[in-house]
């Protein structure tokens, strides 16, 4: 998990704060970047890679929905809380259009985001969501990712035998 002060982390909270305001108010864009400093108190962030999100997600709305639909059929866009949307588009704008966040660090940076920012049951959907997402339309890293699963869970295992050995 990345620490509260980590610039990365900082920007994506800034972006989603801001697109969030763009969505329901459209003024300034840099109101909107400014407004969301402040109310998050944030000083140390990424700013490029915040302007970088958020203008991707902004040029991709249309295009970026589609997948969130075909990823999620059950769940048609206007029915997604509007947090757990826009927490969505920067996670799909990360993986598929130019950011270039590694696979794995997009999906835990959307799913903190959405524990800190969503309801009770946002980490789990965005979770979800995401892995349909790369599933469907980035197959290679899903099978990277398993094969990284797979890894820690045996690493994890080695490690709680090795306690246990000591244990006794």
């Amino acid at each position: 998990m990345k620490s509260i002060t980590d610039p990365r982390h900082s920007a994506r909270k800034i972006a989603l704060t801001t697109l969030f305001c763009w969505i329901f108010n459209e003024p300034e864009l840099d109101a909107c970047i400014l407004m969301s400093k402040e109310l998050l108190e944030e000083d140390s962030i990424d700013e490029d890679l915040s302007k970088k999100i958020i203008g991707t997600v902004q040029n991709n709305v249309p295009e970026i929905d589609k997948i969130i639909e075909e990823s999620a059929p059950e769940w048609p866009i206007d029915k997604i809380s509007k947090i757990d949307l826009i927490i969505l588009r920067i996670a799909i704008a990360e993986l598929m259009f130019g950011v270039n966040t590694p696979t794995k660090v997009a999906i835990d940076e959307a799913v903190e985001l959405a524990k800190d920012f969503g309801n009770e049951t946002s980490s789990k959907f965005v979770n979800g969501v995401l892995g349909s997402v790369v599933e469907k339309h980035l197959p290679n890293e899903a099978h990277h990712i398993k094969k990284e699963e797979v890894a820690e869970e045996e690493n994890e295992a080695t490690e709680t035998e090795a306690v246990q050995t000591l244990a006794e």
